[in-house]
């Protein structure tokens, strides 16, 4: 995404996990919503919202909806700029921040076996990982990680970090490199932290990068190949994938687009190869609209964790008055008719998404953007849940 959105923390729902273009998306202002019928399986509202936000600089929207009456599945707007190809409802797409609820989940499947506690100290598991510039890792929990309280710096807000990523020449230069995790914990403790561990609230990449460093020490395997065994295979995802290093997308995909600048101005860059590494394990994975969906869906039905831990996951924190909060790698917010979405969104290079479900799992809604620096998501899930 552009360094002037990587450099924006929002707090309203969509963009609670928006402070870093490469790996969060960052929610656009709320606009005019038109009227919805979904209640009745007309999803007409939802395809007018997403042509609307073509028409206002979307490159190409894809959008599934699972109800009672049915899967829909539409797209609009186009996939590849060069040949024209309309955008399909088939691709897919880097997911960015709704990884992090993969991540948290595992963890809390390790907390529900009795292999760690969200309780630990960040040292037990990472010992002097956390450290320098008044970070301690002796005072952070695995708990404060996962809801961002743990006020530990964010690495996509590093200056350099932001030149060699998010603009064109260190883009370009940099698309095709492999970042350590222990490198961009690096990269974030040469910053003072935000506040002290619990004193607040404020949105870090670092927290998940670190999240799977936790889970490689206490698993012996990547966490990878731990959202492997444990989600995407009992689910039976067959497109999600952790990348790891890997830069390009399966098929099929569309092309994903990006400015590579301060601004919304000027040229647009073709940004669908990049190795994703530079989010990790904070918003690395690729997936389509219906695994995403059916993941949230079992996720808030109790498919993949006990009722204990899924309850600690949905406790949230305030983070947009009584409309919105931040759980356990876990976003909860609340429409203008009334209804309560739990879910996740996620941006990187070219890519913005959200996934989210009525508390129930029942009715759920996934998109996607293929380009990262126009659009308003609100009015498509606004017209999806909110019948007249």
């Amino acid at each position: 995404m552009s360094a002037r959105t990587a450099r924006t923390t929002r707090t309203t729902l969509m963009a609670a996990t928006a402070v870093a273009a490469a790996v969060a998306l960052a929610a656009p202002a709320v606009a005019a919503v038109p009227a919805a019928a979904s209640a009745r399986g007309d999803h007409r509202a939802t395809q007018e919202a997403m042509d609307a936000n073509i028409k206002d600089g979307v490159v190409g929207i894809t959008v599934q909806a699972k109800d009672e009456h049915g899967v829909w599945k539409a797209a609009s707007g186009v996939g590849d700029l060069k040949t024209g190809e309309p955008r399909s409802a088939r691709d897919h797409f880097r997911v960015g921040s709704i990884t992090k609820t993969f991540v948290s989940t595992v963890l809390l499947q390790l907390e529900a076996e009795g292999r760690l506690s969200l309780d630990d100290k960040v040292e037990k598991w990472l010992p002097g990982v956390v450290r320098g510039k008044g970070h301690d890792g002796r005072k952070v929990t695995l708990r404060q990680l996962l809801n961002h309280t743990s006020g530990i710096a964010e690495y996509t807000s590093d200056e350099q970090f932001v030149k060699d990523v998010f603009l064109a020449e260190g883009f370009f230069k940099n698309r095709y490199r492999t970042w350590a995790p222990r490198e961009l914990v690096g990269i974030a403790m040469k910053h003072k932290p935000d506040f002290a561990p619990g004193a607040d609230w404020s949105y870090s990449n670092t927290n998940y990068v670190l999240a799977g460093m936790v889970i490689e020490k206490a698993t012996g395997n990547s966490y990878g190949d731990e959202i492997r065994a444990r989600i995407i295979e009992p689910l039976g995802l067959r497109d999600t994938k952790v990348p790891g290093t890997v830069p390009t997308l399966p098929g099929p995909h569309s092309r994903a687009y990006s400015k590579l600048a301060e601004t919304t101005d000027g040229r647009t860059y073709d940004v669908t190869k990049i190795n994703p590494s530079v989010a990790g394990a904070a918003g690395g994975m690729i997936s389509d609209a219906d695994d995403l969906s059916r993941f949230v869906s079992a996720l808030l039905r109790g498919k993949l964790l006990p009722e204990k831990q899924l309850a600690e996951m949905k406790n949230v924190i305030p983070i947009d008055g009584e409309r919105g909060g931040y759980g356990l790698g876990l976003i909860t917010y609340t429409l203008s008719c009334g209804v309560q979405l739990w879910g996740h969104s996620g941006g990187i290079h070219g890519s913005l998404s959200e996934t989210a479900t009525t508390a129930d799992g029942r009715h759920t809604l996934t998109y996607n953007f293929n380009s990262d620096w126009a659009g308003d998501s609100l009015p498509i899930m606004e017209a999806e849940f909110c019948a007249e």
